[in-house]
């Protein structure tokens, strides 16, 4: 049977490495209700390929972005760790750029407003962009105004025409969403105002890799980055980065500040070059950095099931708290049904009540885990491992322990 050639979203040039085959697995948040526990649902292939040009490691496209985030169920909101965060964001970026009620700061996926009430706090002006209009509606009802459309050279046209543009134009974990990044980042360079400042957040691929956070693929998704290859794509559209900060949420991250290319007011700094030649040493311009990673997953993997399969065998009841797609990316791969896991509790009441997508546990409220008593309670989200293990101490009062599978199981 013949096959597609797979080319690079970036570059076009025909993709030639596997860095992992995580085999078929459902969209990670597309959750399921209970009275359609026996729908058939759609599994896609996870497998990751890498561009040995530009180095973009990405999915292919089986599910457009309107399927997976027009109806979204993750809202920012609910995780401490994350308001704590943008907070922070918000206080470092008026302090050492001066956004003042005379600037407009525009978000790129600003879900429920979670970072943008900040800034309104602070009487600077905001604008909002959010696709999934259910999560726009919680933005909106805090006085936040959010355009509910996908980002892109469209929007940013329309934008512009309306004098429009930002004078802070950021992005946390969207990068990473989009198909076409092209269109993404070329959005960027109209919407950004000719002194403007941009920032995006995303998972670094080196600690992906380093750390063996195979979890965070999925379908929504699209690529994996490196600073070597976002250097690329945003020289491509006219846009220089001239600093890079290592920020430690959702397991490692970069935070790019990016400005136009004819803004030389603001100087590239040492950070740059020095990131990219450290990624250079790290071996992320070779084919065996990335074609050695499956071997790290498949032990991951077979620790994961010996831990349950003898805590099992012990009687010991495990249960998961969180309902995250990163959980569920883990849980499908490795086969876990509730013949391991007998339920998962989130604080979010859009997924309580519902199934995991594929495997079929089902999620309740934390109050859950006090009326059963489990023996093991597995941290899903394990980059709100801190936050998680503070909020569920209670459970020590029966002997109950905290454990996470990745990089490796570790019991607390």
């Amino acid at each position: 049977m013949e096959t597609t050639e797979k080319l690079c979203r970036f570059c076009k040039k025909p993709l030639t490495i596997t860095a992992v085959d995580l085999g078929m697995s459902p969209l990670a948040n597309s959750f399921v209700a209970p009275e359609a526990a026996d729908n058939m649902e759609a599994f896609f292939p996870l497998h990751v390929y890498v561009c040995d040009d530009c180095w973009l490691a990405q999915l292919s496209e089986y599910e457009s972005p309107e399927g997976i985030f027009s109806d979204y169920v993750y809202f920012s909101s609910y995780s401490d760790t994350l308001l704590a965060h943008a907070r922070k964001y918000t206080e470092e970026m008026i302090a050492r750029f001066g956004f003042d009620s005379q600037s407009l700061v525009m978000e790129i996926a600003s879900n429920d407003g979670y970072l943008l009430q900040y800034f309104q706090e602070n009487n600077i002006p905001v604008l909002g962009i959010e696709p999934a209009r259910n999560v726009a509606d919680v933005a909106r009802n805090k006085g936040i105004e959010t355009v509910v459309e996908f980002f892109g050279v469209e929007l940013a046209g329309q934008l512009a025409g309306e004098n429009r543009k930002a004078d802070l134009l950021l992005g946390n974990n969207v990068l990473a969403h989009v198909p076409d990044i092209n269109d993404f980042v070329g959005g960027m360079k109209i919407v950004l105002k000719p002194d403007g400042i941009l920032t995006m957040e995303f998972p670094h691929l080196m600690r992906l890799i380093e750390r063996n956070q195979f979890d965070t693929i999925y379908h929504e998704h699209f690529s994996y980055l490196s600073f070597t290859t976002v250097n690329r794509i945003f020289a491509a559209h006219g846009l220089t980065l001239f600093d890079v900060e290592e920020i430690p949420t959702h397991g490692g991250s970069l935070r790019i500040f990016g400005r136009h290319e004819e803004n030389d007011r603001l100087p590239v700094r040492e950070t740059v070059p020095e990131l990219l030649a450290r990624e250079e040493r790290e071996g992320m311009t070779e084919r065996s950095y990335y074609t050695s990673f499956a071997d790290k997953v498949k032990a991951t993997k077979r620790n994961f099931l010996k831990f349950l399969i003898e805590a099992k065998e012990d009687n010991r009841q495990v249960v998961a708290y969180g309902a995250p797609a990163k959980g569920n990316t883990l849980l499908n791969y490795c086969g876990v049904r509730t013949d391991f896991i007998d339920y998962a509790v989130d604080r979010s009441p859009h997924k309580q009540n519902t199934l995991l997508p594929g495997t079929h546990i089902p999620v309740y409220a934390p109050d859950r885990v006090r009326e059963t008593r489990p023996d093991y309670l597995i941290i899903l989200a394990w980059n709100l491992k801190d936050e998680i293990m503070q909020q569920m101490a209670y459970v020590r009062e029966w002997g109950c322990r905290f454990v996470v599978a990745i990089p490796e199981i570790q019991v607390f």
